[in-house]
């Protein structure tokens, strides 16, 4: 009878604290790219320059893309199917852009789980020659996520990730 106790609470432990959770997140990573501003700003607001520096986009060169609209500008969309169930099935679409400064973004995921999530990068001058990029994923959780949020933690993959992918845009930027 105690075991099983045990284990009641072992289990009922994780779907409690998963109910706690707030159902809004966010993840936010930042790197300085030394390069001036503009420059940076013009290579990130072209969603096909992804291929050269997002880690999810880099992850399979034979998912099935599709491009939509004029790159760079509001509207434009990437759609994305990958056999590779980490990537799934989604899209892309710019959603706002103020010029030199930020783009906002947002990304409907369709397999392997439906959801959708904002995302948006952010230029900040520091110097003539230094630019800040911010990269940020925000959006809602229902219940399963959150709770796959809390047990694979996925803010620390996703931070990392986000880490990754603006090390190597740091790379092509500055060669």
């Amino acid at each position: 009878m105690t075991i099983l106790l045990i284990i009641l609470i072992i289990i009922a432990i994780p779907l409690i604290a998963a109910a706690s959770m707030k159902p809004e997140y966010i993840v936010e990573q930042e790197i300085i790219i030394n390069k001036p501003r503009q420059e940076v700003f013009n290579y990130i607001k072209f969603l096909k320059n992804q291929a050269n520096y997002n880690k999810w986009v880099m992850m399979d060169p034979e998912s099935v893309k599709e491009y939509i609209g004029t790159d760079g500008t509001v509207g434009f969309t990437y759609k994305w199917d990958s056999a590779n169930k980490q990537l799934g099935k989604g899209e892309q679409e710019i959603k706002g852009i103020r010029e030199g400064e930020r783009i906002d973004y947002e990304l409907r995921f369709l397999k392997p789980f439906a959801s959708t999530a904002n995302s948006a990068m952010a230029t900040t001058a520091l110097s003539a020659n230094e630019t800040k990029v911010s990269w940020s994923f925000s959006g809602v959780r229902n219940y399963m996520m959150k709770l796959m949020h809390m047990l694979l933690n996925l803010k620390k993959m996703m931070e990392k990730e986000l880490q990754t992918s603006l090390g190597n845009l740091k790379v092509v930027l500055e060669k």
